[in-house]
C-alpha cells in the first residue's frame, strides 16, 4: 500500500470519526463532571477504575494496570493519584507482601463523591451519545458503542 491508497485514506478518514465521536463524549462529560462535582473526566475514571478492585487475591491493581485503564502514561497516572489523595479521595499504603508494591484504595469521601458523580457522568454521556446520533457520519460509531457488551 502507498501513502495515496484509497484503503488508508478510507482507515484515516474513519479514525478522525471515530476521533471526532470520542472527543465530543469526552468535552461533554468533562463540562459536565466539572460542573456538578469539581472532577475531571480522568479523575472520575481513575476513581471507578480503583473502586472496582477488591481485596481478595489478585483484586488490587499495580500502578501499570491503572494507567492502561485510564488510559495515561505511568507516571501522569501517579500524579492524578497524588492529586486525588491530597483532596483525600484516595489513599496509598505498602503491599503486605511486596514492600516495592504501593496499592491505592478509594477513601469513604472518594466513594460518595463517585457515586454522586455517577449519575453526572451517565446522563452526559447520554446525551452526548443521543447528539452524536443524529450525525449521519457519527451514527453507525454510536450504534456500534450500544450494542458493545461490558467485559465479564
Amino acid at each position: 500500500m502507498t501513502a495515496t491508497d484509497p484503503a488508508l485514506t478510507a482507515i484515516a478518514q474513519s479514525w478522525c470519526t471515530l476521533s471526532l465521536l470520542h472527543g465530543k463524549i469526552e468535552a461533554r462529560i468533562e463540562r459536565a463532571l466539572q460542573a456538578g462535582h469539581g472532577l475531571s473526566a480522568r479523575e472520575y475514571s481513575l476513581l471507578d477504575v480503583l473502586s472496582r478492585q477488591h481485596k481478595g487475591v489478585g483484586g488490587h491493581l499495580q500502578m501499570k494496570q491503572v494507567a492502561d485503564a485510564v488510559v495515561l502514561s505511568q507516571s501522569a497516572t501517579t500524579r492524578l493519584v497524588t492529586r486525588l489523595e491530597d483532596r483525600g479521595l484516595l489513599t496509598r499504603y505498602l503491599c503486605d507482601t511486596d514492600r516495592r508494591g504501593i496499592y491505592t484504595d478509594v477513601t469513604e469521601a472518594g466513594l460518595a463523591l463517585l457515586k454522586a458523580a455517577r449519575p453526572t457522568n451517565d446522563s452526559a454521556l447520554r446525551a452526548a451519545l443521543d447528539e452524536a446520533a443524529e450525525n449521519p457520519e457519527l451514527a453507525p460509531l454510536v450504534r456500534a458503542v450500544e450494542e458493545l457488551k461490558a467485559p465479564a
